[in-house]
C-alpha cells in the first residue's frame, strides 16, 4: 500500500477515536435503532430561485418539489462561500473557509493572470487543497461502520492524494481536481468524458445520468448486503459548459415560447461594475432553454434516486439532503440564469451569490412539508450528519452547529439570532470585488475591502438588498461591523493588499 495512504489511515483512526471520546454536546445521541442511511445531493451553481419550490415558474423540478413536500424546506439556507471549492470544504469539514484559509475556487483567478489594472487590491495566496489531516464526513461515517461513496465534482486539490479515495470514501466515481466537465482536458457533459476517475460510457451518454446510475448501483449493493451507507452525489451540473440533451432542449424551447419568455427583456447591461470587462451582463428573467434542460435533468435524476430508495424499501430509514454549493450564474459567462428577486449571483456577497435551496428529508423525525425560516449555513451539515449517525463529537473543533433542534422541532428558537459569517477576499470572475459579510437575525452587513465601506440590509423587509440602511441605522451598523471585525480577527482572516499596479485612469483613457 502507498505509505501516504497507510499514514493517512492511521491518522484517521486516531482522530476518529478522539472524536468519539470527546463529546461536548448537550444533546443525547439517538435511541438505539438501525442506523439510518444517507444520501447527500449537491448541485453545482444552482441558484435559490432555480427550483419550483422556491419560486421558479420556468424550470421544471417536480421531483425536487416533491422532496420538499416530504421533508423540511429551508428558506434562508446559505453556502459558506459564493464560489465552489471553499463551500465544498465547509460541507466536508464543518469549518468556515476563512478559518482554514481556503477562500477561493482552486487554483483561483490569479493562477491564470495578474490582477487587472482596475483592481485596487491584490488578494493574498490561499490554501490550494483540503489537507489529509481533516476528518471529513466520509471518514467520520467510516469510523461508525458506514460504507462510503462519492460521485461527481470534488475540486478540493490538484494532487490525487487529496481526492475522495484519500478523504474517507470507499468508492470514487468522477471526483478529481476538475471544477467542471471541460476542465483538465475533460470532454464535457457527454461521453466520452475523459475523466481519469471514471470510465467513459457509451458515446452520447449524459453525465448527470451516469453519476446517478453509479450512485444507484452503490445503494443497491449496500442494501443487498445490509450495510449502512453514506452516498455523496455531487453533480457537475449546472456548472458551465451549458450543455443539454437535444430532446429535452426542444421541449424547453417550446415551453419558453408558450410562456412568452422569449418576448421579454433578458438582460441588464448598464450597471457601473460592468464597464470593466466586455460581456458582463445580468440576466433578469429565467428563459434559457439549455440551462432549463440542465436543471430538469438534475431533477429527473433526483427522482431516480428517490424512486430507487422506495423500491428497495429503505426510504423510511434514509436521510436525504439536497443543496447547492453557491448561487446561480447570473452576471457573467453567458449569464444563463436569473436569481431575482435576490441581488447578484455566483461570486457575489449579495443574497444571489450565497442563498441556496436546502431540503432535508428524514421520515419519522422531520415533519413532511415543514418550512424553516431560520438562517443556516454549509458548515452546519457536518455536525448535523454526525449527530444523525449517532457519532458523539467535540463540537469545539468545528464552526458549524447541528441542525437537529430545528429539524426535529425541539429547540429551533435557539438558532434565530445566531450570527453567520462570510469572507471572500477575491475578485470574482463574475464581476464582484473582495468583501466579507455577517448576518444576524434579519440584518446583514457587507464590508467591501476596496474602500472599506459597509452596506446594511434588513432581509426580512428587503430580500433584494435594494435599500442600504447603513446611514439610517448607525447603531445596528456599528454592532454588526464590530461583530464581523472581531470574527475576522479571531480566524486570522487574510485581508487583500493594495495593488501596486492599480491605475485609476485605466478606464478613462487618460
Amino acid at each position: 500500500m502507498n505509505p501516504s495512504k497507510i499514514y493517512h489511515s492511521l491518522l484517521v483512526f486516531c482522530c476518529a477515536l478522539l472524536v468519539l471520546s470527546c463529546n461536548k454536546s448537550n444533546r443525547k445521541p439517538p435511541a438505539e435503532k438501525s442506523k439510518p442511511n444517507f444520501v447527500f445531493i449537491l448541485v453545482d451553481d444552482m441558484g435559490w430561485r432555480d427550483v419550483g419550490a422556491y419560486g421558479s415558474t420556468y424550470y421544471q423540478t417536480p421531483n425536487i418539489d416533491n422532496l420538499a413536500k416530504q421533508g423540511m424546506k429551508f428558506t434562508d439556507a446559505y453556502a459558506a462561500c459564493p464560489v465552489c471549492s471553499p463551500s465544498r470544504y465547509a460541507i466536508q469539514t464543518g469549518k468556515y473557509p476563512a478559518d482554514i484559509h481556503l477562500t477561493d475556487w482552486i487554483p483561483g483567478r490569479q493562477a491564470y493572470h495578474k490582477p487587472d489594472p482596475w483592481n485596487k487590491l491584490v488578494p493574498k495566496p490561499f490554501q490550494l487543497f483540503m489537507p489529509l489531516s481533516e476528518i471529513t464526513i466520509g471518514e467520520a461515517m467510516k469510523s461508525m461502520g458506514y460504507n462510503t461513496f462519492f460521485a461527481g465534482k470534488w475540486h478540493l486539490g490538484e494532487d490525487s492524494l487529496h481526492w475522495p479515495s484519500y478523504q474517507g470514501y470507499d468508492i470514487n466515481e468522477g471526483g478529481w481536481k476538475a471544477g467542471n466537465p471541460k476542465a483538465g482536458g475533460m470532454g464535457g457533459y457527454f461521453s466520452p468524458y475523459h475523466n481519469p476517475k471514471m470510465k467513459d460510457g457509451p458515446k452520447g451518454e449524459y453525465l448527470p445520468d451516469r453519476l446517478t446510475s453509479e450512485t444507484i448501483k452503490f445503494i443497491e449493493q449496500e442494501t443487498k448486503e445490509k450495510n449502512p451507507f453514506f452516498a455523496f452525489l455531487s453533480f457537475y451540473s449546472v456548472h458551465q459548459p451549458i450543455e443539454a440533451k437535444p430532446e429535452m432542449l426542444q421541449e424547453n424551447k417550446k415551453r419558453a415560447e408558450e410562456m412568452g419568455l422569449t418576448e421579454k427583456k433578458t438582460y441588464i447591461t448598464n450597471k457601473p461594475w460592468m464597464k470593466y470587462k466586455k460581456g458582463w451582463k445580468e440576466r433578469i428573467v429565467q428563459s434559457n432553454p439549455v440551462y432549463g434542460s440542465m436543471v430538469e435533468s438534475v431533477d429527473q435524476n433526483v427522482g431516480r434516486i428517490m424512486d430507487k430508495l422506495k423500491a428497495l424499501n429503505i426510504d423510511q430509514n434514509t436521510v436525504v439532503f439536497f443543496f447547492s454549493d453557491n448561487g446561480g450564474l447570473s452576471t457573467a459567462e453567458g449569464s444563463p440564469t436569473s436569481n431575482l428577486p435576490l441581488r447578484g449571483g455566483k461570486g457575489w456577497m449579495y443574497e444571489g451569490g450565497i442563498r441556496e435551496p436546502l431540503i432535508v428529508k428524514w421520515p419519522g423525525t422531520i415533519d413532511p412539508g415543514s418550512v424553516s425560516h431560520i438562517p443556516v449555513v454549509g458548515v452546519d451539515f457536518y455536525p448535523t450528519l454526525l449527530e444523525m449517525a449517532g457519532i458523539q463529537m467535540n463540537t469545539h473543533a468545528i464552526d458549524g452547529r447541528s441542525l437537529m433542534p430545528i429539524l426535529d422541532g425541539s429547540q429551533p428558537q435557539a438558532y434565530e439570532n445566531r450570527p453567520l459569517f462570510w469572507h471572500y477576499p477575491h475578485y470574482a470572475n463574475q464581476g464582484s470585488t473582495p468583501a466579507s459579510a455577517v448576518r444576524k437575525g434579519d440584518y446583514k452587513l457587507i464590508k467591501f475591502w476596496e474602500d472599506q465601506h459597509v452596506e446594511l440590509y434588513n432581509l426580512k423587509e428587503d430580500i433584494g438588498e435594494q435599500h442600504d440602511l447603513a446611514q439610517d441605522q448607525p447603531e445596528k451598523t456599528a454592532e454588526l461591523k464590530k461583530l464581523l471585525n472581531n470574527w475576522l480577527d479571531s480566524v486570522n482572516a487574510r485581508i487583500p493588499d493594495k495593488n501596486p499596479n492599480y491605475d485609476p485612469n485605466y478606464m478613462s483613457g487618460k
